[in-house]
């Protein structure tokens, strides 16, 4: 999970043509953790998610990958919910923020309700704060789940209602 994670957080910032080269070199640094079939289906993973047209624009040029994010959210009756976490992946636009996070599960979810709560609930924050920090922006949230690949997009109501759960709105 962690090669594979690295892989898809570092290969965007390297040019298409040299990335399979780039996962190769990546993996074969770790080659004592892996049998040399892993090693190939890590790449071979890796770079079918970057090349998916499903999820250009996750990884495109100004992109950022790691970023921390803190902040707090109003609660109806109570102190206010204090949040930290790392987005995997954020993409910041002039009309539309989406934010992702990576997961490794095996098997993987592959439908909204096989999602577990602790990831809606993980999602549902860190939305919650990108839209205080742009307003007027629509924040989509996703999760990419690495084993299949798939990039399962969460609905803004479902993320709502878990966020009401949260903070009594």
């Amino acid at each position: 999970g962690r090669l594979m994670h690295r892989l898809i957080q570092s290969l965007p910032d390297i040019p298409p043509q040299r990335r399979q080269q780039a996962a190769q070199e990546f993996l074969n640094r770790n080659r004592k953790k892996l049998a040399d079939s892993d090693r190939d289906a890590i790449a071979t993973q890796a770079l079918a998610l970057l090349s998916d047209p499903g999820f250009a624009k996750l990884f495109a040029p100004g992109s950022r990958a790691e970023v921390p994010l803190v902040g707090t959210l109003p609660r109806n009756g109570l102190a206010p919910y204090a949040v930290t976490g790392q987005v995997d992946r954020l993409l910041v636009g002039a009309s539309e923020v989406l934010l992702a996070d990576y997961k490794t599960n095996r098997p993987a979810p592959t439908d909204l309700p096989s999602i577990p709560k602790v990831y809606k609930r993980q999602l549902a924050l860190y939305r919650a704060l990108l839209q205080r920090i742009y307003p007027g922006r629509a924040v989509r949230a996703a999760l990419v789940f690495t084993e299949i690949p798939l990039l399962l997009e969460i609905p803004a109501d479902m993320l709502d209602a878990e966020l009401a759960t949260l903070t009594g709105g």
